[in-house]
């Protein structure tokens, strides 16, 4: 499908760099709410919560402009629905990351200028983030967005 089909290409080169910016939404947020000392879960759920809100908005105007025959609070919905699904992917895999990559990271940079917390923090979301991509992509593009042409 993407493969041999540019306009399915130039989607997912969209809808990339719309998760490249709700990674930045995603990272500051979480970081900011940690700095705060917000729980590590909770703020990976409401960080998760307020990109998927900045990545519906983006992806309905931007990466699939032609998918407006359906009604935006339907739109919403089913983006929601797959988020969630994909927020249960994210915080399954952030439980069974944590604890090994602060071990990790305390092994391999124990010295370095922030905490292994930290590190292992983010590339536990920087895991997740990659991982929930790829199924937010197909997961929308043939619910969400099936209502565009090839």
């Amino acid at each position: 499908m993407i493969l041999n089909n540019s306009k399915e290409r130039q989607r997912f080169l969209r809808f990339a760099m719309v998760g490249v910016i709700g990674a930045v939404v995603d990272f500051g947020i979480l970081n900011l709410l940690l700095h705060f000392s917000t729980p590590y879960v909770l703020a990976a759920g409401i960080s998760f919560a307020l990109s998927a809100l900045n990545n519906f908005l983006w992806n309905r105007y931007w990466t699939y402009p032609d998918s407006r025959s359906k009604n935006v609070s339907k739109q919403l919905l089913q983006f929601g629905i797959i988020n969630l699904i994909g927020l249960a992917i994210r915080v399954l895999l952030l439980g069974l990351l944590e604890n090994t990559l602060i071990d990790l990271a305390g092994r391999l940079f124990p010295d370095f200028f922030v905490t292994p917390q930290f590190i292992g923090h983010n590339a536990g979301v920087a895991i997740a983030i990659l991982i929930v991509m790829l199924w937010n992509f197909l997961a929308n593009r043939y619910w969400t967005y099936n209502d565009v042409s090839n």
